[in-house]
């Protein structure tokens, strides 16, 4: 399964925030092991930055980047995906930025802990949890 990871879930990796850090960290697992296709969109990557260089440091800012690389893909932002998203009737431009970025990566859904951000989505929306595991694939 191909599923973009809004920017709250990577946020609540360990040693991030309790109580989500372990849904937030299996899911990761499951995609570093190959039993999830994990998306992240673009600018999560500079929230993520910003939000560790503040509490650890550039230095491992920047080390946990380079992890996030190593195990997801990149949904792209590029007009098309801004252009799309400006004509949706979501509340907040961002989450429609997200949506379209998976939408156009080929996502087929989005794992949240803010389901009601994404009422108007095309794309199902899933809590960490409650996430579905794929018959075949580990998880």
């Amino acid at each position: 399964m191909r599923v973009l990871f809004d920017t709250n879930v990577v946020l609540d990796v360990p040693p991030a925030r309790a109580p989500h850090a372990r849904a937030a960290a299996l899911l990761t697992g499951r995609v570093e092991q190959g039993g999830l296709d994990g998306l992240l969109c673009a600018p999560t990557l500079t929230t993520i930055h910003y939000v560790a260089a503040r509490t650890l440091g550039a230095g491992e800012a920047r080390t946990a980047i380079g992890d996030l690389l190593r195990i997801f893909e990149i949904a792209p932002v590029t007009r098309a995906v801004l252009l799309d998203a400006v004509g949706l009737p979501f509340g907040d431009f961002e989450d429609a930025v997200l949506h379209e970025a998976a939408r156009r990566a080929g996502a087929e859904a989005i794992v949240t802990r803010n389901g009601a951000d994404f009422r108007e989505a095309t794309l199902p929306d899933y809590a960490p949890p409650d996430l579905p595991a794929v018959p075949g694939t580990m998880g």
